[in-house]
């Protein structure tokens, strides 16, 4: 006679649905980004323009050389920026629906990682490491979104380690419904 763990399906359970969640916040995180950059393209427009040609930071010469002043190239690497943002809404939101859906736990965690490794890159390499530091955005005062990329390069890293817990299910099938 087989019997069925029940603490191993509540876990697993709670684990997949923590994994979700957290995968759906960031979604509509990051969709609501893109949306907002697309609909009200001037705003966030400005931000890239200002960081990239450091002109708020201490204008120290050692770093100046590194500005990037040219209109085009800063509203093309804003464009992909926005792209970049649009690729990881729909990467998240699909890893949020394989979640729910439950039918196979390690598609969804393959998923939800990508998006998730998506939002490491943009918020860690390229909001904290290149806009911090090689544009020195840490200089800056009304041009600095260190704290903001910040929180989101750790809510993503989190959703990343719930997403891989040992215990989830690497048997690939989501348990039955109760």
């Amino acid at each position: 006679m087989t019997t069925t763990d029940p603490t191993r399906h509540s876990r697993h359970s709670s684990q997949a649905l923590a994994a979700g969640v957290l995968t759906g916040i960031l979604a509509l995180y990051i969709a609501l980004v893109a949306f907002g950059n697309i609909t009200d393209f001037g705003t966030n427009q400005q931000f890239v323009r200002h960081v990239l040609a450091m002109d708020s930071t201490f204008k120290d010469h050692d770093l100046m050389w590194r500005a990037i002043t040219g209109s085009a190239l800063q509203d093309t690497a804003y464009v992909l920026i926005i792209a970049w943002e649009t690729v990881a809404a729909l990467v998240l939101i699909w890893g949020t629906y394989l979640w729910a859906a439950r039918r196979d736990d390690a598609f969804a965690r393959r998923v939800s990682t990508y998006g998730l490794l998506m939002m490491l890159l943009l918020f860690g390499a390229g909001f904290i490491a290149i806009g911090g530091e090689w544009f020195a955005m840490w200089q800056a005062k009304a041009w600095n979104g260190e704290d903001s990329a910040t929180r989101v390069f750790l809510l993503s890293g989190v959703a990343l380690i719930v997403n891989h817990l040992p215990g989830g299910g690497e048997s690939g099938k989501g348990s039955p419904a109760t």
